[in-house]
């Protein structure tokens, strides 16, 4: 049976800092320019709801941290879900999550019905990112089975951790979401790979920024080279892409601005390329090489009680 086309867009736009309301605004803007030009998929990057802290101290000097440096953001998840179903469209959203008193880095996946269907935290947060956000665990690792394909996320440089792209071919991602905050021009040949790799679509979305997208100093500051830009100078040049899984580029990269850069995904290319290559199937060589994958939630605490006879009569 012929798999169907799905036609994607990906969104590279900057966040409105400081702004959630307006954020979510101009995402549904988006969503329905998307949405009007035929897309079933829209992915946006990483953070989008939040903000990607780029250049912020965080007001977190050695021994230091400032009130302004503990604001929170978190999603609004209701209104995405709406956002979802007006469009009828799957939306794949990046977004900064607040989980008790803890932030993370994630992606929310919301259905065409405007249901919410699940979430990856960001694993391992990339350098100064630990200041601010926690680590992910095995429970949230989603590869979500959709009418129009297996839909999964890995947010930025967690793309360069090889045990969890595997964990991620093992459960059949076929559509394969990259939202990230790197506009480098090494960021293509690692999508590239990822496509090539696990004989999947990959669908890589980054914000396009300039300058006076973001607060002003000392806030944020941009490294040694603060003085020497202007309102108009671009911070994060985006580079969101679209990769086949034989590595065609389908679309982008896109380093010229905010863009929609949507691509027709023919769901039948994954099983021609893994036909050549399955890195969890007959390429995997199991007897050689294996991997574990501890998919449930990683607990600080865990009690226990004991009955008379010393045997465990709870666990939290």
């Amino acid at each position: 049976m012929a798999r169907p086309t799905v036609r994607a867009t990906i969104v590279q736009a900057s966040t409105v800092f400081y702004d959630t309301p307006a954020t979510l605004d101009k995402a549904e803007k988006l969503l329905a320019e998307a949405a009007a030009n035929g897309s079933q998929l829209v992915v946006f990057p990483e953070a989008f709801i939040g903000g990607y802290p780029r250049g912020s101290y965080f007001g977190a000097a050695i021994a230091n941290v400032t009130e302004k440096g503990r604001e929170e953001f978190c999603p609004e998840v209701d209104r995405l879900e709406a956002m979802a179903k007006k469009h009828k469209v799957y939306l794949v959203m990046g977004v900064i999550e607040k989980d008790g008193y803890t932030l993370y880095c994630s992606v929310l996946f919301i259905s065409p019905e405007g249901q919410y269907l699940g979430k990856h935290r960001k694993l391992t947060p990339t350098g100064a990112e630990r200041i601010v956000w926690g680590f992910g665990d095995g429970s949230t690792l989603p590869v979500i089975q959709t009418p129009i394909g297996k839909i999964g996320a890995v947010i930025c440089w967690e793309n360069r951790m090889p045990l969890l792209r595997t964990a991620m071919y093992a459960k059949g991602v076929e559509i394969y979401c990259a939202p990230t905050a790197d506009s480098k021009e090494t960021w293509q040949a690692t999508i590239r790979h990822i496509a090539l790799e696990g004989g999947c679509f990959v669908l890589s979305a980054n914000q396009f920024c300039k300058r006076k997208d973001y607060p002003p100093p000392p806030e944020y500051v941009f490294a040694s080279t603060e003085e020497d830009l202007t309102p108009d100078s671009v911070v994060c040049a985006g580079g969101s892409a679209i990769i086949s899984p034989l590595g065609t580029i389908l679309a982008g990269p896109n380093y010229e601005g905010e863009a929609l850069i949507s691509a027709d995904l023919d769901l039948g290319e994954i099983g021609r390329a893994k036909f050549s290559f399955d890195v969890v199937g007959h390429y995997s060589r199991s007897e050689v090489l294996s991997l574990t994958v501890r998919d449930y939630p990683a607990k600080a605490v865990t009690f226990t009680s004991t009955s008379g006879e010393g045997s465990p009569q709870s666990q939290i």
